[in-house]
């Protein structure tokens, strides 16, 4: 919970590679082609490969796809591409049987794989529930004893939009159903010897996906007989940034936690372009524990097995968890307001971005400022609440002063920060808020704390600058000046620390002040100083996003290295993937498979391009019916691949119109939300 532990797993042959146990954590894709078109497919193989991908999926939706794998493996092994296959099923038992022998895994999503009945909204009594658990296993343990037979592993994927009606029926469509669906197959396997197995636990909700695959680690390595690794990954996280941001904060924030042994980036793109994103998402894990040599990745093994012991040291049953990991609850904080806007409590997070020229640089803070602020595009265009400027000596506070001249009344929205408390004391009668940050190692003086009161026209930021990590040190001190600030009665106060760990940092303060009962607003801040734009985008989205996916945090404050508009969009997208805030349309759209008789990418940019500005809405853009109108149980509207070059349009999870032409799609989707109410104008 409050430093990186891997959780170490069986290893699971895999092919020419094994995962899990002591294996660097291995990124994987998915072909988007017709898997009966041998030389399409062996190209994307080869291009995959030739990206670095080390795992590679294809769809098998019939028997006749299954036998073509044969084509398709044997012609990469003659062009020395030994990367492993897995055979993606979902509904065909024949498929799964013929697949087996020409792959080195295969995935089952339980959720289809022998279940007779779909999205029938349907009750089971005891004995009809029980019957068709009977059934699953009948029909699930031939594929079993030939995956033994042939030495093929096993990947039990539950994916929350494609449940069976059955364990619907019992637990709804949620992180239970998803997981007592895994549990289900995996026990069948067990009963019988079988242990090549892994898991997933996908879903396009990133909370949700989170919390399943924590409560599926609790209760399979309570029940099962292994530890079996796990396959991380975000489905139908759509493109762009939006998809990469939603990827990293699931993935990562479980990866943060010591889970994962595989990944998959899945993005409505080429799926060549996921491969550079994922390995973005785990390098700094495999860093941790691997050594690049001639030969590979080289486990560090002591330095897992003398992290696994301190962290046992360091945890004990009697520590209170900062928050819930299976049931997203925000944490509680006092409300306050300032620039007359409402932050804490029950608010939305406010967001801030810091201006990165200096204040001597006047011209260049202006433009900055008023970019961050209030972008020329529209007075509905995505923008900063609060910019924020550094003070560091007396000349920047006149020329604070001739700032806000120039600003007028928009001159509230700026917030200062600075590491002087003289320069602090002064700065709480000039702007709205004022961080001051408090550097390891230097003290801060008595006089400032003493001099405090709730007069002052600013609200104070108190920020830990921790250079160390794995550390309850910024906890304990932000706790105890809380405490003591409480005590002479000071209410305006906010907290918040900036480090490399941001994720186990804030989990120690909110412990600490739990245990305190303090409630003060917590500012999430995260600074990234690399050039690299994916390595900065990922980095803020794990570190910051799995806080607000867990609950944590009042506000946002990010200070990057991108362009202005990449840095205050990225903020926004954290805080939508994390369901707290929404500020545009999210489109929930898949990266497409061979199901998929579309041109799902240009689809997707079409619709994109139609509703963008429709603020709030949830717009499901998916290739075919596998996860559809489950997957989509959130969404307002729905475009669903109904077969070759046709469209079916859902109003919500109720199909509205079939089979309609590509061609008149999107209009008609137009049409449908027009019609529903949830249409305005573009301004």
């Amino acid at each position: 919970m409050y430093q990186y532990r891997r959780r170490l797993t069986r290893e699971v042959a895999f092919g020419s590679i094994d995962l899990g146990g002591y294996q660097p954590i291995r990124v994987e894709s998915m072909t988007n082609t017709h898997t009966m078109d041998t030389a399409a497919t062996v190209e994307q193989c080869r291009r995959l490969y030739e990206a670095g991908c080390e795992i590679i999926r294809l769809t098998v939706p019939t028997e006749k796809d299954a036998e073509n794998l044969r084509n398709i493996r044997d012609q990469l092994r003659r062009d020395g591409i030994d990367v492993p296959l897995v055979a993606d099923i979902h509904f065909s038992a024949r498929a799964a049987l013929k697949a087996l022998e020409f792959v080195a895994n295969i995935r089952i999503n339980p959720g289809n794989y022998a279940s007779r009945q779909k999205f029938s909204n349907s009750d089971y009594s005891e004995d009809e529930y029980l019957q068709e658990l009977d059934h699953v296993r009948l029909e699930f343990i031939p594929l079993v004893e030939k995956a033994r037979q042939y030495g093929v592993s096993m990947r039990i994927g539950t994916n929350h939009g494609s449940l069976s009606d059955r364990i619907v029926s019992r637990y709804g469509n949620s992180p239970e159903g998803m997981v007592e669906a895994a549990l289900e197959f995996a026990r069948i396997c067990e009963d019988i010897g079988y242990y090549d197995i892994l898991f997933s636990m996908k879903s396009s909700n990133v909370r949700v996906m989170i919390q399943s695959y924590r409560l599926l680690v609790q209760k399979a390595d309570a029940e099962l007989n292994n530890i079996y690794p796990l396959h991380l990954g975000v489905t139908e996280a759509g493109d762009g940034d939006e998809g990469r941001v939603k990827s990293a904060m699931g993935i990562g924030t479980l990866l943060e936690d010591g889970l994962g042994d595989t990944i998959r980036v899945s993005l409505t793109e080429d799926p060549v372009r996921e491969v550079p994103v994922g390995f973005a998402i785990v390098k700094k894990y495999n860093d941790f524990h691997f050594v690049k040599g001639d030969n590979g990745h080289l486990p560090l093994k002591h330095v897992v097995e003398s992290r696994n012991k301190q962290s046992s040291r360091n945890l004990s049953q009697n520590d209170s968890l900062p928050f819930n990991p299976f049931s997203y609850k925000r944490r509680g904080s006092l409300p306050l307001s300032f620039a007359d806007l409402p932050v804490g409590g029950d608010n939305v997070p406010k967001v801030e971005t810091e201006v990165h020229a200096p204040l001597s640089d006047y011209e260049s803070v202006f433009e900055e400022v008023v970019e961050r602020l209030a972008p020329i595009k529209s007075q509905d265009a995505i923008r900063s609440e609060f910019a924020s400027v550094r003070v560091t000596n007396s000349a920047d506070l006149n020329l604070l002063d001739d700032l806000f001249g120039k600003l007028g009344a928009a001159r509230r929205f700026i917030v200062a920060s600075t590491s002087d408390a003289s320069l602090a004391m002064q700065l709480l009668d000039k702007v709205s808020k004022v961080r001051l940050d408090i550097v390891e190692g230097e003290k801060l003086e008595k006089e400032f704390l003493q001099n405090l009161d709730n007069d002052r026209v600013a609200a104070l930021e108190l920020c830990f600058i921790h250079k160390h990590t794995g550390s309850s040190v910024p906890a304990e001190i932000l706790a105890h000046l809380a405490e003591k600030l409480r005590k002479q009665g000071v209410k305006r106060l906010l907290f918040s620390i900036i480090t490399d760990d941001a994720v186990f940092a804030y989990r120690r303060l909110v412990q600490e002040f739990n245990r305190r009962f303090l409630d003060n607003p917590l500012v999430v801040r995260f600074k990234s100083d690399s050039s690299d734009r994916l390595e900065s985008l990922i980095a803020s989205s794990v570190q910051t996003g799995s806080l607000f996916c867990d609950g944590i945090g009042d506000m946002l404050a990010l200070h990057t290295r991108l362009s202005i508009v990449d840095e205050v969009n990225l903020a926004f997208n954290i805080l939508q993937g994390a369901r707290i805030r929404i500020s545009k349309t999210e489109f929930i759209s898949c990266p497409g498979c061979g199901r998929t008789y579309f041109d799902l990418e240009k689809a997707t940019a079409a619709v994109k391009e139609r509703t963008a500005h429709l603020k709030g809405l949830k717009i499901g853009i998916m290739g075919c019916i596998v996860n559809g109108p489950g997957e989509m149980a959130d969404a307002d509207f729905g475009y669903v691949g109904a077969g070759k070059n046709r469209i079916s349009l859902y109003f919500g999870r109720e199909c509205v119109e079939e089979n309609i032409s590509e061609h008149d799609a999107v209009d008609r989707l137009i049409v449908l939300i027009k019609e529903r109410g949830k249409w305005v104008e573009q301004i």
